[in-house]
């Protein structure tokens, strides 16, 4: 028998995606399906994963932006009419909101008659990377808990099939995350999870294995390929162990290390673009070569992510580089291709020694009150502050050239790009008209049900939120009432409250040292020079996040550069609206406003904000913005009144820091400093 006749079976290929509307990412779903895609990766709108209907103040600008927007039982139908859930692998993004996601999955599986035993798929459900990295939290983190405690009792027993969670260090390496943090901060929160389900009594002790079985992680993977390869064979050697030395698991396919992946989106460039796409490449082998710590499911970023919103077109590349891997090669005929070698072995254990010291450190957090596990290391902000800390770190190698970034920081020169001649057609836009047919079909949901049985599900469902009892039930009937996205989690609100995690940059250590003649130090002099001159000890510098973006990575980073650099920063997190971050302008006598957006809202939050701060009479005061802005917005904006605007491309933290400084002194009339021309450059 040849090789061939022994191939594994490739694994599962997705493609992130949603947007729009419920009807046009079905039909995006279909066409990807047709394309050879196994399974489905569901991006849902920030509305959605934070609990608010389309219709809500935060939800703004941000409706079918960054994923579909599903408000309701009538949105999920469309979103898989024609596709058989019976027979189809779907992975959701979904955390705050997974519980209420799933139920809705549910009832439409069960309308196209199929057998809900038999429904295979993913709900992310991973509310402690959300503290400390997306920023899509609602709840505290005990209620938190609880909801993916009862959805994980609800699944072993009724939807056996069902990875009722997976945890997720993907988004922890894009905060900063060390491969010993991604490890040990992961391996800590199912821990704290698998403890959960344990001690809460739902799911007998001889039926824990089918626990344990059922939890998936979702990881990353950088472009530092023998590094990344190891980290997920020392993954694996820990979950053996955790899972047989703690809880007692003895059946091999059980302890079984199951990971599905989506290569690094924080290394992708604007500058450059093209050249993401062998970097996409290299980070998959990273996933792929080593059969004993091969993932189950690989979803690949476009090439263009940097620039904005994937077309169909950029989807179909990054799957088809999957299926070339996959079907050309002769890969999947060999064993592992690493084993025996002695520097995987000495790089894998070197990451797994580090990250068991680090989970003994941060389990060890107790809070007096006999908790164990994450939570309290994520209330204390230790957690948030090690990722920031780590963030800054990476961002200085960058800075200072330690870090190589091809077409960045290093070989960047270029010939014209011909993928971005033409920048309005190298990114897909979102319809402006869809939001309000989104709109438009809510206020019609509402009108059309019965209310009464609405209002009865939701007052039971507080009712049994106050209790122990499992939240699954309550949640169905609240599907099958009709009722919306955002009455559900507001209901959970009035009974659990809401969540501010910590921001982390108060307790981040200074990452890039004032050194003399240094590019910090000029800075620092010009911000002293400048407050000097305007009558204050120092300037002031409100960081603001508005609408439901919760990536606070590069705000963060912009906060910690301009507290070294001697400003005092006001920054207040996440998920604010226009009105509360000019409110704390105006309260804080602020000498700039920065602004940072990465979900596509910028074109209607930044000049709202600008609106406002004109209407409070402030006039004298610079706002400046951040984020995935195409060189049409950026235009537009500093058309409306924006002082300047930073994407991807602008590496260089200190220079921003510069540049703020100038046009603060810009604003007030103030002559040019002697550090402008370096600042600039």
């Amino acid at each position: 028998m040849t090789n061939r006749q022994h191939r594994d079976r490739p694994w599962l290929m997705r493609t992130y995606a949603g947007h729009s509307t419920a009807a046009d990412s079905n039909a995006l779903y279909r066409r990807n399906l047709a394309k050879g895609q196994t399974g489905l990766s569901v991006a849902f709108d920030l509305p959605t994963q934070t609990g608010y209907d389309s219709d809500h103040v935060l939800a703004r600008g941000e409706v079918g932006r960054v994923g579909v927007p599903i408000g309701h039982l009538g949105d999920m139908r469309a979103l898989f009419d024609g596709i058989p859930l019976e027979q189809t692998n779907t992975s959701m993004t979904i955390n705050a909101t997974a519980m209420w996601l799933l139920a809705l999955y549910q009832v439409v599986a069960e309308e196209q008659g199929a057998d809900i035993t038999k429904l295979t798929g993913t709900t992310q459900n991973d509310i402690v990377k959300e503290y400390l990295s997306r920023g899509t939290h609602v709840f505290p983190p005990g209620p938190s808990i609880r909801l993916i405690t009862d959805m994980i009792a609800y699944t072993v027993a009724g939807i056996p099939k069902w990875n009722p969670i997976n945890i997720c260090s993907y988004h922890l390496q894009e905060a900063g995350a060390t491969p010993v943090q991604e490890i040990a901060f992961a391996m800590c929160t199912a821990i704290t999870v698998l403890d959960a389900v344990r001690d809460s009594g739902q799911v007998p002790q001889e039926r824990m294995g089918e626990v344990v079985g059922r939890i998936s992680f979702f990881v990353n993977a950088g472009v530092r390929f023998v590094e990344e390869m190891c980290k997920l064979r020392a993954f694996g050697l820990l979950w053996e162990k955790v899972t047989l030395e703690r809880y007692g698991i003895q059946d091999p396919k059980q302890r079984r290390f199951r990971y599905g992946v989506q290569v690094n989106s924080l290394g992708l460039t604007e500058a450059q673009p093209e050249n993401n796409v062998q970097r996409i490449v290299l980070e998959m082998l990273g996933v792929t070569l080593s059969k004993d710590a091969r993932a189950r499911a690989v979803q690949l970023p476009a090439w263009n992510e940097a620039l904005g919103l994937p077309r169909p077109w950029d989807q179909q590349w990054s799957l088809r580089i999957q299926q070339v891997l996959a079907y050309e090669s002769d890969l999947l005929e060999y064993g592992d291709l690493f084993n025996g070698s002695h520097v995987v072995e000495a790089k894998t254990a070197e990451l797994l020694a580090g990250a068991e010291a680090e989970i003994a450190k941060v389990l060890g957090m107790g809070d007096g009150t006999g908790r164990e596990g994450i939570i309290p290391a994520v209330e204390s902000g230790y957690l948030k502050s090690a990722l920031v800390a780590s963030h800054a770190e990476r961002r200085a190698r960058i800075e200072s050239g330690e870090d190589k970034i091809v077409g960045v920081n290093c070989f960047d020169t270029t010939e014209e790009n011909p993928l971005t001649a033409d920048l309005d057609a190298a990114i897909m836009v979102v319809d402006p008209a869809a939001e309000q047919g989104v709109l438009d079909g809510l206020a019609a949901w509402k009108a059309d049900r019965d209310e009464a049985a609405a209002l009865r599900a939701l007052a039971e469902l507080k009712a049994v939120a106050t209790t122990e009892v499992n939240l699954m039930a309550a949640t169905l009937d609240c599907v099958r009432a009709g009722v919306t996205t955002g009455e559900w989690a507001f209901a959970l609100r009035e009974v659990f409250g809401e969540y501010r995690a910590p921001t982390g940059v108060g307790g981040a250590p200074v990452a890039v040292p004032a050194e003399p003649g240094g590019a910090l130090e000029a800075v620092r002099a010009a911000a002293a020079a400048t407050a000097a001159e305007l009558g204050c000890g120092k300037l002031r510098l409100l960081v603001g996040k508005p609408g439901l973006d919760g990536h606070s990575n590069g705000a963060e980073q912009i906060a910690v550069r301009a507290r070294d650099a001697g400003f005092e920063v006001v920054y207040q997190g996440i998920r604010l609206t226009p009105e509360q971050i000019v409110a704390a302008a105006v309260a804080e006598d602020v000498h700039c406003v920065g602004l940072s957006i990465l979900s596509g809202a910028h074109a209607e939050l930044v000049p709202d904000v600008l609106r406002r701060l004109r209407r409070a009479g402030v006039e004298d005061v610079p706002v400046i913005v951040g984020g995935i802005i195409p060189a049409a917005d950026g235009e537009a904006l500093k058309a409306a009144g924006v002082a300047a605007v930073f994407t991807p491309k602008d590496f260089g933290i200190t220079t921003i820091i510069g540049r703020i400084v100038d046009e603060i002194r810009l604003a007030n009339h103030l002559a040019p400093t002697t550090t402008k021309e370096e600042t600039l450059a």
